[in-house]
C-alpha cells in the first residue's frame, strides 16, 4: 500500500502537526501526514483564537519563516485587536478571533495546495525503529509505513482520559478516541513519560443569550493582521462582550466540588497554571467575589459561542445551573459541557534543540507531547521540527533559534535546559531580549535565515529588503534633517512637552517621550517624505520604534553580543560531568541528565550557579 520510503512522517494533524507537514513539503520532502480524522486538520480544540501576549510574536515568527499559522489566522479573522498599545512596543501582542470552521478548512486547503505532502487517515500505534533510529510507523491496521525521519504531534490524545464531573471515559478531544500504542513503545525504549492536564469550557447557544446586559468588547478600529505578505485585512469585525460571575455563581459551583474530579482524587496531574478552571478560581482566590467571563463567537455565520474564563470538568448539572446564574446567561442553552482531559507528555529535557529526541536518532517530538499548552507554542515547535526533519535527512546543517532571535527560540531553550512539570505557557516576561523580539521586526529577524535554507520564498525576502531599506532610509532622514523653532514647538506645546529654542536634528526631537510619529507628520517637510517615498503603516511603525527606543535597543543588542560569546563555548558531547568533583551534587546530576550543548545553556539549567560555570569554563581551557 505504501511501496515508497517518506522523507518526513508526521503523526498528528493539529497545529504542530500541520506546521511539521508544511514545512518539511515546502522544503522539498516528501513527506505524509498521518491523523486519525482527516475533517479536523488543524482543529481549534479549544477557543477559537490566535495570538495573545507573547503568543501573537510567536505567530508572527512562524509566518516571517514561512509557516502558514499567521496566513491561516488573517484568512478566517473576525476580529483583531492589538494587545497592550498602551505599553512599550516590546509588549505589543497582536491577537484574533477566528472563525473556527474556516480555519480548519484553510488549513486543510493550504496543505492540498503543497504537491510533496500525502495524506493518510488511520490511528498510528507504533513505531518502526531499526539499529537506534526511527525508519517509519505502524498503523493500527498492521501496516508498515516507512519513512527517513518521523516527527509525533500527538497533542492531547496520548493515552487521553476525560472527565466530566464523576464521569470519565477514554478520548483525545470531545467525541474523538484516544491513541493507545505509542507511550508504551516509548517507554519500553527508556523514554521518561507523565500526565498533564488541560481543560475547555461549555460552548452554548449565542441566541439564548441576552447581549443587552453585557459589556461589548469591540476589535481595534484600525486592524491589522499577522502575515508579512498581502493577505486580507479585516473591514467589518463581530464584537465579544464580557460579563462576570458571582457569589451565588460561585455557591452553585461549590455545592459540585465533592463531585469534582480535581477535588476527589480522580485527576492526579497538573493543569496549567495561567489558565485555571473555574473551579480551581474559586478555590485559589477565595477572597474574589467575582471572575471575567468572555463570551466569544465562534464563526461569522454559526451560533455557538465560547465561553473564555469558564473551563470546568464539573459534572454537566452543576455547569448548567451555575452559568444561568451568570448575567446574560439566565435562558443559556448548551451546546456541549466543558471537561479536563488528562494525557502523557514526555519531559522535554530527553529532546535536542532540533526536537530531535537523544535517545532515537530521527525521532521528532512537537507540541502538546513536550508539555506546552498553547496552539501558538505547538505550531512554532511543529515548524522547527518539520525544518530540522528535512534538514537531517537532506544531510544539511540543523536550524536552530538563539534566545535573542526569537520567542521561538526561547520557547525551546526553556524546555530543553529547564524542561517542566507543568503546562508551559509563553510570556513575554519569559524572553530577556523581549526589546529586541517584537512583533514587527519578526520578519527583519528570521526572514534572511529562513530564505538560506530554503523555506521563506524569495517573495518574502525581496518585502522585507524592501521594508527594511525604507525605515532605514526614513531614521536618517530624521537623523540628518533639522526642525526650525516655529515649525517644531506648537507641536510640542500641544504634547506639554519643552520646546526648542534653536534649530534642531528631528531625530533628537522626535525621541522624546510624548512626541509620536503622528505629531512629526505634521511637519510638511515629514508628510512630504512619507508621500514621496510611499511609506506604509509598517514602515512608520518600525520607523518610530527605531527613533525612540534606539538606546535601549543597542543596550539588549550589545548584552545578547556578550552572552554569545557563551553560546560559542562548545561542551563536547556526551560530557562525563561525574569527573568534575568541583561541581556541585545537583548540577553534576542536572547536567549529566540534560547534556546542555553549550556553556550558555549550561548556565540556565535550574540548580547550576555560577560557581559551577567557572569550574566548567576552566576545565575547557577558557
Amino acid at each position: 500500500m505504501f511501496a515508497e520510503e517518506y522523507d518526513v512522517v508526521v503523526v498528528g494533524g493539529g497545529h504542530a502537526g500541520a506546521e511539521a507537514a508544511a514545512a518539511a513539503g515546502n522544503m522539498g520532502s516528501k513527506t505524509l501526514l498521518v491523523t486519525m480524522n482527516l475533517q479536523t486538520i488543524g482543529q481549534m480544540s479549544c477557543n477559537p483564537a490566535m495570538g495573545g501576549i507573547a503568543k501573537g510574536q510567536i505567530v508572527r515568527e512562524i509566518d516571517a519563516l514561512g509557516g502558514l499559522s499567521g496566513i491561516i489566522t488573517d484568512k478566517s479573522a473576525i476580529q483583531f485587536k492589538m494587545l497592550n498599545k498602551s505599553k512599550g512596543p516590546a509588549m505589543w501582542s497582536p491577537r484574533t478571533q477566528n472563525d473556527r470552521m474556516r480555519f480548519a478548512e484553510e488549513w486543510r486547503l493550504a496543505l492540498e495546495n503543497i504537491p510533496n505532502v500525502d495524506f493518510y487517515q488511520e490511528m498510528v500505534s507504533g513505531l518502526l525503529i531499526e539499529n537506534g533510529k526511527a525508519v517509519g510507523v505502524k498503523s493500527s491496521l498492521g501496516i508498515d509505513i516507512r519513512s527517513k525521519s518521523v516527527v509525533l504531534t500527538n497533542g492531547t490524545f496520548l493515552n487521553g482520559l476525560i472527565h466530566i464531573g464523576e464521569k470519565q471515559f477514554g478520548g483525545g478531544r470531545a467525541g474523538e478516541k484516544a491513541a493507545t500504542g505509542i507511550t508504551e513503545q516509548l517507554l519500553q525504549l527508556g523514554f521518561e513519560s507523565g500526565r498533564m492536564k488541560t481543560g475547555t469550557p461549555p460552548r452554548v447557544d449565542g441566541r439564548s443569550l441576552d447581549y443587552s446586559v453585557m459589556i461589548p468588547q469591540p476589535g481595534d478600529v484600525i486592524p491589522e493582521k499577522f502575515s508579512y505578505l498581502q493577505t486580507p485585512v479585516l473591514t467589518t469585525q463581530r464584537d465579544c462582550f464580557m460579563t462576570h460571575t458571582s457569589e451565588l455563581v460561585h455557591d452553585v459551583l461549590r455545592d459540585g466540588f465533592d463531585r469534582s474530579p480535581m477535588f476527589n482524587g480522580r485527576i492526579k496531574s497538573v493543569g496549567p497554571r495561567y489558565c485555571p478552571s473555574i473551579e480551581d478560581k474559586i478555590n485559589r482566590f477565595a477572597d474574589k467575589n467575582s471572575h471575567q467571563i468572555f463570551v466569544e463567537p465562534e464563526g461569522w455565520d454559526t451560533v455557538e459561542v465560547y465561553v473564555n474564563g469558564f473551563s470546568t470538568s464539573l459534572p454537566e448539572d452543576v455547569q448548567f445551573k451555575a452559568l444561568r446564574s451568570v448575567v446574560g446567561f439566565e435562558n443559556v442553552k448548551f451546546f456541549r459541557p466543558g471537561y479536563a482531559i488528562e494525557y502523557d507528555y514526555f519531559p522535554p529535557t530527553q529532546l535536542k534543540h532540533t526536537l530531535e529526541t537523544k535517545l532515537v536518532e530521527n525521532l521528532y517530538f512537537a507540541g502538546q507531547i513536550n508539555g506546552t499548552t498553547g496552539y501558538e507554542e505547538a505550531a512554532s515547535q511543529g515548524l522547527m521540527a518539520g525544518m530540522n526533519a528535512h534538514l537531517k535527512i537532506k544531510e544539511k546543517e540543523e536550524f536552530i533559534l538563539q534566545r535573542d532571535e526569537a520567542y521561538i527560540g526561547v520557547l525551546i531553550d526553556d524546555l530543553i535546559t529547564k524542561g517542566t512539570e507543568e503546562p508551559y505557557r509563553m510570556f513575554t516576561s519569559r524572553a530577556e531580549y523581549r526589546t529586541l523580539l517584537r512583533q514587527d521586526n519578526a520578519d527583519l529577524r528570521l526572514t534572511p535565515r529562513s530564505f538560506q535554507i530554503g523555506l521563506a520564498k524569495k517573495e518574502r525576502l525581496i518585502r522585507m529588503e524592501e521594508k527594511e531599506k525604507k525605515s532605514d532610509s526614513f531614521v536618517n532622514f530624521f537623523k540628518e534633517t533639522s526642525v526650525k523653532p516655529e515649525d517644531i514647538n506648537p507641536i510640542l506645546e500641544s504634547v506639554n512637552s519643552a520646546l526648542v529654542k534653536q534649530s534642531d536634528k528631528m531625530f533628537k526631537v522626535f525621541s522624546r517621550p510624548k512626541v509620536t510619529m503622528d505629531h512629526m507628520l505634521q511637519l510638511e517637510t515629514v508628510s512630504g517624505f512619507v508621500e514621496e517615498n510611499k511609506l506604509d503603516r509598517e514602515v512608520l511603525e518600525q520607523t518610530e520604534i527605531q527613533v525612540k527606543y534606539s538606546g535601549y535597543i543597542a543596550k539588549e543588542k550589545n548584552n545578547a553580543d556578550k552572552l554569545l560569546r557563551l553560546e560559542n563555548v562548545k561542551i563536547p558531547a556526551n560530557f562525563d560531568y561525574s569527573k568534575l568533583k568541583s561541581l556541585s551534587y545537583e548540577a553534576r546530576e542536572k547536567l549529566n541528565s540534560i547534556q546542555p550543548v553549550t556553556i550558555a545553556q549550561a548556565a540556565r539549567v535550574s540548580g547550576v550557579n555560577p560557581s559551577d560555570i567557572s569550574v566548567l569554563l576552566v576545565y575547557l581551557g577558557r
